[in-house]
Order: structure tokens, then sequence, then C-alpha cells
């Protein structure tokens, strides 16, 4: 099944608000984790935003899933990407 990258963008102006969701968030990644889902997830060291990979059919299965996320439901990514991603070497 492929793969894919979620790579979401935080701003300054939404921390309070992740704050406030950032367990729902995680509980909701955690299902997903469960399900296996997602392969692995967590926020960038500088709070710049997060890297999610993710197992789906389709970009636009992952779309729609992604908008069941909490930070997403309450405005708080203000941007983010989906891409498909083929790993060549290594271990996951």
């Amino acid at each position: 099944m492929p793969l894919f990258v979620v790579d979401y963008t935080y701003s300054a102006h939404t921390a309070a608000g992740r704050d406030t969701y950032r367990s729902a968030h995680r509980a909701w990644l955690s299902e997903l984790v469960d399900r296996q889902t997602v392969i692995a997830c967590g926020p960038y060291a500088d709070d710049s935003g997060a890297f999610i990979l993710v197992e789906s059919d389709t970009t636009d299965t992952v779309a729609q899933l992604f908008t069941h996320d909490p930070f997403v439901i309450h405005g708080l990514v203000p941007d983010h990407r989906i891409v498909e991603w083929t790993p060549v070497m290594g271990r996951l």
C-alpha cells in the first residue's frame, strides 16, 4: 500500500489553540496508529510543524481522513501538504 507524508505547517498565532487541543489531536493520531494507518508522527523540534507518515490507498483518502484531526477542525493548521512518498532505502 502506498505511503504518504502529511506535512503540517504551524504558526505562532495558533500555538495557544494547539495547546488546548493537543490531547484530542494526539488521541486521534493514536487511534490511527493502533489501526496501522499512521506509521510515525511527531512535531518538528522547532515547533514549525509536524511530520505524519501515513499508509493509505490515495492522496484523496488521506486528505479526507485528515479533515477529522482536531487541529484541522479548529483551524490550527494554517498550511499542510500531502505527498506520496516512495522509500528506496533504510528501515521503517
